[in-house]
């Protein structure tokens, strides 16, 4: 075999007769794992779109479709239905296709009745089921693991195309067994309604991005450890070695506290396993184990903690574990050559339902057992939140300045801080003397036999730009947090049907001693950095704070005009001129019209501006009245005090600014690919919206320091994002700067 990149070396040589031991030497030639993974993710998509056929076939036998109680009952039912599509595919059950052939036995109104005797057999051990049960029944084994333990769901009847969906689609026409637990997870969640799965702000992980996690928190380390021990020379000593491996893999602990799906659990347990598979495999090679022989599996579900506020994801999270554990354990069958028994399943409660914003994690879990946090919690926007979720930042930020502004994410990183700051040994109750207004300075971790947790999370980019950094980030390094290693904004692309594309970064942090290097990663590739800050930079730890007047002598900023007129005042070039058509007089009290668009591309709007107009003049304009009534009814509505009272003067602004001379706009929003933010002169004739910034009284001396790159360079650090866009600020970037 010649190296290609270094043509001059001598070329390797793999003898036939080594073939079946050196075959690995010949993996460069054909990528296997990125098209097992394609293969994997094929399959599990298209087991996705089977779920939510037959998810929405069955949900319109339902006597009551918007029943909640009749809903989660949908949802265990189509739980179970492909765990036992998928235990009948992988010979779980002992035999393929057993269960699609105990369901050929029944007509379709009579499916309902064999499916409620199935589970109850299901859940019953051998020795407790009732001696005459029908021979179909008999001979599916006992799965326990609480899957079909409860026996008063809901079930409809079935009508012929849903058996037939059942049969030939589910059954006959598809093969479970190949499925990716990782990414069917997150399909079959998908099957929930759209509009829940975006008021919750979950968003779905591929087993690429996952890895982003998991890799550089734990992973790389394991990986670099197992291939260092491989390369022990005596066998006696690798293969006890090897053992002592597997014991430190079973000993780790992992939380998610928003796990969903359970993906990045599942991820996890795969990973593990795999590294012990390779253990296994230079502990017993070519054996043949004779007579009987312990389980030599270590690593176990159980080690695998989870919170997750929806039930169904719940369920679907623990199905997908169970679903991995088998996959692995037939792997290991393979090296070992022996059959280990998967049923009955192990009941582990592990993953518990319950807002993890208000749970004491150490019930979950004691702090003691754990080594480390990931996960991939709700992306809900500060002004987006619901009363409950709002009610959650104030809860667990109590007494902290500006968490209005937080996004909800942000509340996760707050509570492993403090579940990482729990004294070792103590009580599980999660330590809520946090840092508050004026944080304590930290001085080393609780406790020098405490177990050193360390996380790494997903977020929106929003926690590590803008006014989020000083306020989130420097109480939390005052607690002794620290950024081990960190993703620069990348765009986050999920594996469910409705793809969601959302900005985000990565932290890996801990109150831990730092003892390896701390990674930064842009795209793919990672750099050593001295430090890694809070705005995710190599540099010191500087927190640049909300500053409502400028450090300097130097014209005010503010935002335009805010009309809270439902777009009555507002009209596009046309619209413009076919109002002036039917009513001439209106047209000298219309003004151009700027916001950040309309700058930005050169095309102004146009704004019926009243507010100067007199009452005998306005009175003579019935178009324009209709216009001043509509507003006034749209205020009127508001729930909003404020804005009601504004009914009171329809063609007065909330905000009115208009400067008497030229001024300098600035767009709250510009592209990230500009490498200056488009600014300009605007004279007084011409209206600002509050979607931009304007500096009245402003020079060109102001604009050209403005517009420097080193204003430029200053603004891309600092400020805030939408997506990965500028968004410029008052508080942060312009009253801020030198």
């Amino acid at each position: 075999v010649y190296d290609m990149e270094n043509p001059q070396a001598e070329p390797e040589i793999i003898l036939l007769e080594n073939l079946d031991k050196e075959y690995y030497r010949l993996q460069f030639l054909v990528n296997v794992k990125s098209r097992d993974a394609k293969k994997e993710m094929e399959i599990s998509l298209a087991a996705g779109e089977i779920v939510g056929k037959l998810y929405d076939a069955l949900l319109k036998q339902y006597k009551d479709p918007t029943n909640e109680e009749s809903l989660k009952s949908l949802n265990k039912l189509c739980v179970r239905l492909v765990f036992c599509l998928y235990a009948e595919d992988s010979e779980i059950f002992g035999r393929r296709n057993m269960f699609r052939d105990y369901l050929k036995s029944f007509q379709p109104q009579n499916v309902r009745r064999g499916l409620i005797d199935l589970f109850e057999i299901l859940a019953t051990p051998d020795d407790k089921r009732d001696p005459y049960i029908n021979d179909n029944l008999k001979e599916f084994p006992y799965v326990n693991g609480g899957l079909f333990e409860d026996g008063k769901i809901e079930i409809p009847n079935f009508t012929d195309e849903i058996l037939n969906l059942l049969l030939q689609h589910a059954s006959e026409d598809f093969d479970w067994s190949g499925i990716s637990p990782t990414i069917f997870g997150a399909v079959f969640e998908s099957t929930l309604n759209p509009e829940t799965r975006r008021a919750g702000g979950m968003h779905y992980t591929s087993i690429e991005n996952i890895h982003k996690v998991i890799d550089p928190l734990f992973l790389d380390d394991l990986k670099k450890e197992l291939e260092t021990l491989k390369e022990l020379k005596q066998p006696k000593t690798r293969k006890q070695k090897m053992k002592e491996f597997q014991e430190k893999l079973a000993s780790l602990t992992f939380l998610d506290p928003a796990s969903g799906s359970g993906n990045f659990l599942t991820e996890t347990y795969i990973s593990l396993r795999r590294l012990e598979n390779e253990a296994l495999k230079e502990q017993f090679g070519a054996e043949i184990v004779l007579g009987d022989l312990d389980n030599p599996i270590r690593v176990s579900i159980g080690q695998f903690y989870g919170i997750e506020i929806n039930d169904f994801a719940v369920t679907v999270a623990k199905t997908a574990l169970w679903i991995a554990e088998a996959q692995m354990m037939e792997e290991t069958e393979g090296i070992v050559h022996m059959n280990l028994d998967f049923l009955p399943l192990k009941s582990y409660a592990n993953i518990v339902e319950g807002n993890a914003l208000t749970l004491d994690w150490g019930e979950v879990v004691p702090r003691d057992k754990v080594d480390y946090i990931m996960g991939n919690p709700p992306f809900v926007g500060a002004r987006l939140m619901s009363a409950e979720q709002k009610a959650d930042v104030n809860k667990v930020f109590d007494g902290w300045k500006n968490v209005g502004n937080l996004d909800y994410v942000a509340c996760w990183y707050k509570k492993v801080v403090d579940f990482m700051a729990v004294p070792f040994g103590a009580s599980d109750e999660v330590s809520q003397t946090s840092a508050k207004t004026s944080p304590t300075v930290f001085d080393g971790p609780p406790s020098p036999e405490g177990r050193a947790i360390r996380a790494a999370l997903v977020s929106t980019n929003s926690i590590t730009q803008g006014d989020a950094v000083a306020t989130l980030w420097k109480p939390l390094f005052a607690e002794g947090a620290h950024i081990d290693f960190a993703h620069r904004t990348f765009r986050w692309d999920s594996e469910s049907n409705s793809k969601a594309h959302v900005h985000c970064v990565i932290v890996g942090f801990s109150t831990a001693p730092s003892d390896k290097p701390r990674i930064l990663y842009s795209g793919e590739q990672g750099q050593v950095a001295n430090n890694i800050n809070a705005y995710l930079m190599d540099a010191d730890d500087i927190f640049v704070a909300s500053c409502q007047k400028s450090l300097c002598n130097v014209p005010e900023i503010g935002i335009g005009n805010k009309p809270i007129d439902d777009g009555n005042y507002l009209f596009a070039k046309e619209e413009m001129e076919a109002f002036i058509a039917k009513e001439p007089a209106a047209a000298k009290w219309f003004k151009p019209w700027y916001g950040s668009q309309e700058f930005i591309n050169r095309k102004p709007r146009y704004c019926l501006w009243l507010g100067d107009c007199p009452p005998n003049e306005l009175r003579k304009m019935p178009l324009s009245m209709e216009r001043v009534e509509k507003v006034r009814t749209f205020r009127l509505q508001s729930k909003s005090e404020g804005t009601r009272k504004l009914a009171d003067r329809p063609t007065r602004f909330h905000v009115e600014n208009m400067p008497k001379g030229n001024f300098i706009i600035v767009p709250k929003v510009s592209s990230e690919r500009r490498r200056y933010v488009p600014m300009g002169f605007m004279s007084p004739d011409v209206m600002a919206s509050d979607l931009v910034f304007i500096i009245p009284d402003a020079t060109l001396y102001h604009f050209g320091i403005l517009e420097s790159n080193a204003h430029m360079a200053w603004m891309r650090a600092v400020c805030g994002r939408l997506k990965s866009d500028y968004r410029y600020s008052k508080d942060i970037v312009y009253n801020n700067f030198p």
